[in-house]
């Protein structure tokens, strides 16, 4: 009897020095580790970039881990970007940041995409006392140098090709598009730069062949001086939509002159100036449509246009755009058809022909006639003019 009691005694103590040991220790739980509070033995700064998360959920604090280490790289991608703003205002010219591929904001998407290639969930801990999990997101720093060092020498690969090309070649247009691929690579290439230097803790980063501001202006004074546009609308509402597709162009970073080409008998007077190297011809219709409606009358618009090739005529691009409106009376469903007729010039045949220009897109050699103006004799009745 009394070597059980000993025994119990002995237990009793033992489970009382438990107890004493686990001062720093939560019940069910591991000792609190010192990433936690923002500094590891195990993940030292000099080999490691960490962010901490923290959440009811472990997938949250997971999420909110890689957040943290994305947030180091969105910091000085937007602390660099003054560098690239000449870049920058040619992609947004005109538009809202979300229509544009190569805005500060989808550079940092892909930045932040190609750093969480390289960032691993290390440790995680469980606080049961307040029912918090804690998870820590870790860059291995010298394998993510090596990374993004392969890409930034791609990226270079291919800015002195285009560069070379654009030297080299007697072709306008294709100056133009190794112009702007080369402009668009080195950009990239200095949104890797800038997380490179926060991978590095010396916190340099590496040296470019170029200079955005400086191949951005090349594009640019030869797009004034040597791939010139024209535009010519003919048939219905000319003025409104001539007007709106000139603005279209010009917001794109296109230049466009009223300069008369070869062949051209529409204008006269006297011009300076470049010649035009591309024509931008379009047919445009509008119309009234009987649908039977008591109530609402409904005018459809069509366009057909063509990029020409002026030095040797011949047709590199089409596209064609159309759509109906309604409303009370067929004068106010004009207007509404203008002002969406204008706003599709503006915007859609313009950025189409752009990107066609810049080596973004190619367009059809003809245009899509089913969404095009209908054959000549089949528009019954052009719509009331809105003034």
């Amino acid at each position: 009897m009394r070597h059980e009691l000993r025994l119990v005694n002995r237990i009793g103590v033992a489970l009382m020095a438990l107890v004493a040991l686990s001062g720093c220790t939560w019940f069910g739980g591991q000792s609190k580790p010192d990433w936690i509070d923002g500094v590891s033995g195990a993940y030292p700064s000099g080999q490691y970039l960490v962010g901490v998360g923290q959440a009811e959920s472990r997938a949250v604090a997971e999420d909110r881990a890689y957040a943290a280490v994305a947030r180091i790289f969105k910091a000085e991608v937007s602390a660099q970007a003054k560098d690239w703003e000449s870049y920058l205002l040619i992609e947004q010219r005109g538009h809202n940041s979300e229509e544009r591929r190569l805005t500060l904001d989808n550079l940092t998407r892909v930045s932040t995409e190609k750093v969480l290639e390289n960032v691993r969930i290390v440790d995680r801990w469980v606080d049961s006392r307040k029912g918090l999990q804690y998870a820590l997101a870790g860059m291995h720093r010298p394998q993510a140098e090596t990374a993004f060092m392969e890409r930034i020498s791609e990226l270079d690969r291919s800015i002195g090709d285009d560069v070379e090309e654009a030297q080299r070649t007697s072709d306008k247009l294709a100056k133009v598009r190794a112009l702007r691929r080369a402009a668009r690579n080195l950009v990239l290439r200095e949104t890797y730069n800038a997380d490179l230097r926060v991978i590095r803790p010396s916190g340099q980063g590496s040296v470019a062949a170029h200079r955005v501001s400086e191949l951005t202006r090349e594009l640019e004074q030869f797009l004034a001086t040597n791939l010139v546009l024209a535009v010519a609308v003919t048939g219905d509402q000319v003025e409104p939509a001539q007007r709106a597709l000139v603005e279209g162009l010009l917001k794109e970073g296109l230049q466009v002159t009223n300069r008369p080409w070869a062949g051209d008998r529409s204008t006269s007077g006297d011009f300076s100036g470049p010649y035009p190297e591309l024509l931008v011809r379009g047919l445009v219709r509008v119309w009234l449509i009987d649908v039977q409606d008591p109530q609402f009358k409904f005018v459809r618009w069509c366009s057909d246009f063509e990029v020409v090739d002026l030095t040797s005529q011949r047709v590199v691009g089409a596209l064609s755009k159309g759509g109906k409106e309604g409303h009370l009376s067929e004068r106010e469903a004009t207007a509404k058809v203008v002002r969406v007729m204008q706003q599709e010039l503006t915007v859609e045949v313009a950025k189409a022909v752009a990107a066609h220009v810049f080596g973004e897109t190619e367009l059809p050699v003809q245009a899509n006639r089913p969404a095009g103006c209908p054959r000549d004799g089949l528009v019954t009745k052009p719509a009331t003019a809105s003034h």
